[in-house]
């Protein structure tokens, strides 16, 4: 049994790049002796013992009588990750063993991950990916185990649950989380192989492993999945010592302690959510608010967000971008906020107009950071205290390294390094980084031959060491071998007053390759043309090839599952806009009558069909193959 150790806690405030080396002085054994997530729990059980660990709130309605948030203290976290770690562990899951988890927010949620962690290692998973990507995911695993919310709701959890028993061969058994609003005797009657999570963990001791294992700081705690949403699933392996440093670092970076309460929104399949926003809290004794089984995707958090932040006192406010912009539309209606004393964001760049419109609205700097699935959901942090404008995503982590290069002439990392104030690809070495993609074909990608992570994201060191971000090397739009950083774009559209969000990305074309183009949504109630955005954007753009051609207006922009801005979806409908311009040329000069004109559809996630009447075909086919053949995108002319 590993000695306890005393629970996390800064060792003084982080202001600048000279304190993280004052930091680094002290050998990091001697710093951070925990070796896995396991002890970080113990360790808060003994410290803190009866103070409130985790609260859910049922709902965030103050007239709901069924809204009484639910508490666990220190203590009863710890038991019920002894409970759960042993009923996997009765179950047959061994160290090398993943438990996939399908779960809304909730306690619950917290068992399945630090007991499966505990137990084997743990596999959150994205309740709104397709039943076929899920099954994907759990084979590249080899999942032993599924524990899986016991009601459809908006995601199927529980119908997905029981089809993917029989698409996941090393599956053998699926564990039913019951709804916290599920009356006595409503569960429905389980299939063999199929059991009741709370009555599987209440059988078992709650006060130690009863597998005796002594986890190692290198043995895998967790396969977290990248993207998502395209391609083949990548599963990307979290070593016990990468999450205990990115807890540990993140608490000498942002100062928590055992009196913060933190309001966590974040789907906790996420780093982002797991990792600096429950991990780190709970390793210093704060108090992590759990909104609902939505957290940030339910419509009512976000409306209700500054009385529930003036009812239960968070003193830290964090939330992707877009949702800062949904946050910024919710008057505070006198609501007190004040018992925030820290406001960030990451997961994207911060549009510096948003930045601008938070501070103004409610009195809150947003600091940055820089998290990412490869370096278990942090990179940079920027404390508390330190001011820096829009894009600046703080210090590097203690004991870490960071190193900013030239691209190659493919757009990946070459091994020309950068001075402070020129930008390139972003390099990362930390001891939070990750160990590597379960599948070894992926690793190529992910490091360059001296074993940098290489990150794919763009930006520059400042002279105090801080790092600034600009976008994506992915992102670039690549206009007759000039590069754009579409950044300048979005920041130059963003700060027209009638818009809420806006991305810009390459539209392909024959002769350029790729043209600049953007899309926007608007604020509630207010009112722009397109022509207006346009011309508003191209006048505070001052490199000309990268004005945009065009600004299209759309009532939402496509978005992740996490509430990142999803680039590939507008890249596509791009690209379909190009394609339909070039069908109504063509068929303007055929003398085709409009009602016959071909129909123009995307073609799975990289590709654009058009389809052709047999009746209308004639010269049509090859005109429009013609004429479509140049283009840099895949295209496709179907008689159908």
């Amino acid at each position: 049994m590993p000695a306890i150790h005393p629970p996390f806690a800064p060792a003084f405030a982080i202001r600048s790049l000279e304190d993280i080396r004052r930091l680094e002085q002290r050998p990091l054994a001697e710093a951070l002796p925990v070796h896995s997530t396991y002890e970080i729990f113990r360790n808060a059980a003994q410290a803190f013992g009866d103070k409130t660990a985790l609260s859910f709130l049922p709902s965030v309605d103050p007239a709901d009588p069924a809204g009484t948030p639910v508490r666990w203290t220190y203590a009863e976290l710890l038991a019920g990750i002894h409970q759960a770690a042993n009923a996997l562990h009765r179950l047959g899951v061994g160290p090398q063993d993943a438990v996939a988890v399908l779960l809304p927010g909730c306690l619950e949620y917290h068992l399945a991950l630090w007991g499966g962690e505990a137990a084997g290692i743990v596999q959150p998973l994205n309740p709104l990916l397709s039943e076929e990507k899920l099954a994907a995911l759990m084979r590249a695993a080899r999942a032993k185990v599924l524990i899986a919310w016991g009601a459809d709701e908006d995601a199927g959890y529980w119908s997905k649950a029981l089809r993917l028993r029989g698409q996941v061969p090393s599956l053998g058994t699926l564990l039913r989380v019951a709804p916290h609003d599920e009356l006595p005797g409503a569960a429905p009657a389980l299939p063999e192989g199929v059991a009741d999570f709370k009555a599987l963990r209440e059988r078992e001791p709650a006060d130690r492993l009863i597998s005796g294992r002594e986890i190692a700081p290198a043995d895998i705690a967790a396969y977290f999945h990248t993207g998502g949403t395209t391609g083949a699933p990548k599963l990307a392996r979290h070593s016990h010592g990468a999450q205990v440093f990115t807890a540990w670092a993140s608490v000498q970076l942002q100062g928590l302690s055992d009196s913060d309460i933190t309001i966590n929104g974040y789907p906790l399949f996420h780093v982002a959510g797991v990792l600096p926003a429950s991990l780190a809290a709970l390793s210093a004794g704060a108090e992590v608010i759990i909104p609902t089984t939505g957290l940030l995707r339910n419509k009512e958090v976000i409306a209700n967000y500054w009385r529930l932040v003036e009812r239960y006192r968070p003193t830290s406010l964090s939330a992707v971008p877009t949702v800062l912009a949904a946050l910024a539309n919710v008057p505070l209606a006198g609501a007190d906020i004040s018992s925030i004393r820290y406001c960030r964001t990451g997961a994207a760049v911060l549009p510096p107009e948003l930045a601008a419109r938070f501070e103004r609205l409610f009195g809150l700097h947003v600091h940055e950071s820089l998290g990412m699935t490869e370096m278990a959901g942090i990179s940079t942090i920027t404390p508390p205290g330190v001011v820096g404008p829009a894009g600046c995503v703080g210090f590097r982590l203690p004991y870490s390294q960071v190193r900013i290069v030239a691209l190659d002439a493919q757009g990946n990392a070459s091994d020309r390094e950068l001075p402070p104030g020129e930008s390139g690809m972003v390099l990362f070495k930390s001891p939070n980084l990750f160990s590597g993609f379960v599948d070894p074909a992926d690793n190529a990608r992910a490091f360059t031959a001296d074993g940098w992570l290489a990150t794919g994201d763009l930006g520059w060191l400042d002279e105090q060491g801080r790092l600034h971000l600009s976008g994506r090397s992915k992102d670039l739009i690549i206009r007759s071998g000039h590069n754009i950083d579409p950044k300048v774009i979005e920041d130059a559209l963003a700060a027209h007053p009638a818009v809420q969000l806006c991305a810009a990305v390459g539209a392909p074309d024959a002769y350029a390759g790729e043209l600049p183009v953007a899309f926007a949504s608007l604020k509630p109630g207010a009112s722009a043309s397109e022509a207006e955005l346009l011309a508003f954007t191209a006048a505070r753009v001052d490199e000309a090839p990268a004005r945009p051609k065009a600004v299209t207006l759309l009532e939402t922009l496509p978005m992740t599952n996490v509430g990142k801005i999803y680039k590939p979806e507008l890249r596509l409908l791009a690209a379909r806009q190009v394609v339909e311009a070039i069908v109504d040329e063509v068929c303007t000069g055929l003398g085709l009558d409009p009602a016959a004109r071909p129909r123009v559809q995307a073609q799975g996630e990289s590709a654009i069909q058009v389809l052709i009447d047999p009746a209308a075909a004639g010269p049509l086919v090859q005109r429009l193959q013609q004429a479509l053949e140049p283009l840099p995108f895949k295209t496709q002319v179907v008689v159908a």
